[in-house]
């Protein structure tokens, strides 16, 4: 999620989801939006936003983005209620695998070692319900603790690159303590929950295709390696713990 300045607009009447697609990319853009919504999780997720017309979900494709995609422009009404973000996906969605240190579930579509073909349409999609976790997310925050954040995230940042990197200074601490967290802990720890949205489409979307245990399989060392203080997350979901790979 990138970070955001918060921008107030009146409440909008006229919301939904407004595609900001270019021709060229329309038919690609089709194709992974259908495979979203090929699972009632998928279809929930985004008729909430399509049907919600007091919410400006924007959904733009950019060549800018590449294989990967971004979640910003947050917008607030004059009370304090999220009316409005937009969602940013790159033109290569369908390709691609991030770092499993902090996209376990992302990267667990990645296939080299094995003879199974994970079409890209799903690798798209499951990156699209990534991006609706973090438009998921900023409906249930704060703004005014939001909008704090996002002010001291950039002050914590430039007293530790001249400290020395020593978190343990006083200031830092301080710091943390107002933001609920460093900088690094909260960008992390809005990835997990995004990634558990992830997960939730993914586990319907795969649960009868064959390279279905392999998938979460790989979720799970991903987690066991690289997230320990974060598998409570997923753990919580029988859709993950219940799974009938690990009985």
């Amino acid at each position: 999620m990138s970070r955001n300045l918060v921008t107030i607009i009146k409440t909008p009447t006229d919301g939904g989801i407004r595609e900001d697609v270019p021709v060229k990319y329309k038919d690609r853009f089709e194709k992974w939006k259908a495979e979203l919504r090929s699972t009632e999780f998928g279809r929930q997720q985004w008729d909430n936003y399509a049907n919600n017309k007091n919410f400006i979900l924007t959904i733009s494709v950019n060549g800018d983005r590449g294989k990967g995609a971004g979640t910003d422009k947050f917008l607030w009404d004059d009370e304090g209620k999220f009316v409005g973000a937009t969602i940013t996906l790159g033109t290569e969605l369908d390709a691609g695998y991030p770092n499993p240190i902090y996209y376990p579930v992302l990267n667990s579509l990645s296939s080299e070692t094995t003879s199974y073909s994970i079409s890209g349409k799903i690798l798209a999609a499951t990156k699209m319900s990534h991006e609706i976790g973090h438009v998921n997310q900023a409906s249930k925050a704060n703004m005014k603790f939001l909008q704090l954040q996002n002010k001291l995230m950039p002050v914590y940042i430039s007293i530790f690159l001249k400290n020395g990197l020593d978190t343990k200074d006083k200031k830092l601490v301080d710091l943390a303590e107002q933001m609920g967290g460093t900088p690094v802990e909260i960008w992390e720890s809005r990835e997990y929950w995004s990634e558990v949205n992830a997960m939730l489409f993914l586990k319907e979307r795969i649960s009868k295709e064959e390279f279905y245990c392999f998938v979460f399989n790989k979720i799970r060392r991903n987690l066991e390696t690289y997230a320990k203080d974060y598998e409570g997350r997923f753990g919580e979901r029988l859709e993950f713990s219940g799974s009938t790979c690990w009985k």
